[in-house]
């Protein structure tokens, strides 16, 4: 299985001066002679472990312009990967140039609610990721504090897998995975109290790290952004019910109502689903950084 909603990944277009490297469900990556990294967000999106046939209008542009908003804001936490914003005027907006590093091989996920893959998880055995959690919550309950459940990355097509701390220890050594938890939570509760100044509940995040060539962790990738993290309108929280957030809804429960088997590539979305996603991440743009898109 590829992943993708057609044969394979769609041919990148040529940038002049920049290197084609891989394409990924929603990036595609180029180097240049200085082997610095092209980080190029297309408007494809993704939904159960599949890149669909649909792109969004403005998707790739505001991951970029929020992943960068949230870069300088945490940026006293733990340094980023960004070098510069100035980039080719062919990806200009959705592209930015960044240090390459060596990925460490963990997502690292931050989570204040209990909700999704923690809320089946702990209804199974009233834990996520090892981390022991009281009775009677509900799906959406805020968590007493919260919790780092680190995952696997997984191949385009296939899932990651949560695990526990200590399984992050066996595979990146204790130190990392020490480091990592920290920064990971530390990040979330700036960014969590941030977004709650807004109106708006981070539920949870996921972060990806790496290191420089001097060995000095970095954060990398995207940061805080409707594909990597869950946002909901803090007026309308209350544990227990459905709480819309500001993503790809949208697009799952249209997916989810088609009939797809999950299994055969994806249809194309409806004119409406697309137009209604794309309000979302903008509206999330708004509500974060205060500025229209």
């Amino acid at each position: 299985m590829s992943g993708f909603g057609t044969a394979g990944p769609p041919p990148a277009p040529s940038i002049n001066g920049w290197n084609h490297l891989r394409t990924g469900k929603v990036r595609d990556l180029y180097t240049n002679e200085k082997k610095e990294i092209l980080l190029v967000a297309s408007d494809r999106i993704s939904a159960f472990d599949w890149v669909l046939p649909t792109t969004i209008p403005n998707k790739g542009a505001i991951l970029t312009q929020l992943s960068l908003f949230w870069f300088e804001l945490l940026e006293d936490i733990v340094p980023n990967h960004i070098i510069t914003d100035e980039v080719p005027a062919s990806v200009s907006d959705r592209a930015v140039i960044v240090e390459p590093l060596e990925m460490i091989e963990i997502e690292c996920v931050a989570r204040g609610y209990l909700t999704g893959s923690g809320w089946s998880e702990y209804q199974a055995n009233q834990e996520v990721c090892g981390n022991k959690l009281p009775s009677g919550l509900l799906d959406g309950s805020k968590l007493p504090e919260s919790i780092f459940t680190p995952a696997t990355k997984a191949a385009i097509g296939d899932h990651d897998i949560n695990i526990n701390f200590e399984e992050s220890v066996s595979r990146i050594g204790r130190d990392d995975a020490e480091s990592l938890r920290h920064f990971t939570l530390k990040l979330y509760s700036t960014a969590a109290e941030y977004a709650h100044s807004r109106g708006v509940i981070l539920a949870d995040t996921k972060f990806e790290f790496g290191k420089s060539s001097s060995g000095e962790v970095i954060l990398g990738d995207e940061a805080l952004t409707p594909d990597s993290s869950r946002f909901w309108e803090a007026s309308e929280w209350s544990p227990g019910l459905s709480l819309p957030s500001f993503d790809k809804q949208f697009v799952r429960d249209y997916l989810i109502s088609s009939g797809w088997d999950r299994k055969s590539p994806p249809p194309e979305l409806p004119a409406e689903i697309v137009e209604k996603t794309a309000e979302r991440y903008a509206e999330a743009f708004y509500r974060i950084t205060g500025s229209k898109f």
